[in-house]
């Protein structure tokens, strides 16, 4: 028998700035993202390690990621606003709210493309949004529950698509 899940609200705005050009979304905040309040918090999520490889750029604290993001004119959120869920795998969430992704890219203009940084991001964004003419690419999952990739492998993905010169 299926216990009942609560609808969660996706718990953090987007991160974005008046000259962010790609936006990165992933799917929905992990149960250690919403206990530790901001994105990717998992200690064993690979996402700000990745960036941080990619340009050089630290990431020890809140603030050096923020500004990481905006040094490198990136945009972070998610793409459901609200859903239910067992556990933090994308392949648990249930009922998913997509986020309005199209009046965010309304509000900040110069963002031209959009990453993704798993398959159910992705999937979510096309079955919702295949309408919007912007250039979209695909990131490995930075999750270590995604091995089918080296992190320095994902890291070289992440460089080559987000156009970062390090």
């Amino acid at each position: 028998m299926r216990k009942e899940n609560k609808q969660l609200n996706h718990p953090f705005d987007p991160i974005v700035f008046n000259d962010t050009q790609i936006l990165i979304l992933g799917s929905f905040p992990s149960i250690r993202s919403f206990e530790n309040n901001f994105y990717y918090a998992h200690p064993r999520n690979q996402f700000w390690k990745i960036l941080e490889v990619v340009t050089g750029y630290p990431v020890n604290n809140r603030d050096q990621k923020i500004w990481l993001l905006k040094e490198n004119r990136l945009g972070l959120w998610d793409m459901i606003s609200s859903c239910q869920r067992e556990n933090s795998l994308d392949s648990s969430l249930e009922d998913e709210v997509v986020n309005d992704i199209p009046v965010l890219l309304e509000k900040y203009s110069s963002i031209e493309k959009i990453a993704f940084t798993g398959k159910k991001a992705q999937a979510l964004f096309e079955s919702h949004f295949a309408y919007l003419k912007i250039e979209c690419v695909y990131l490995p999952s930075p999750s270590p529950a995604y091995a089918a990739m080296s992190f320095e492998e994902k890291a070289e993905v992440y460089r080559e698509k987000l156009k970062i010169k390090n």
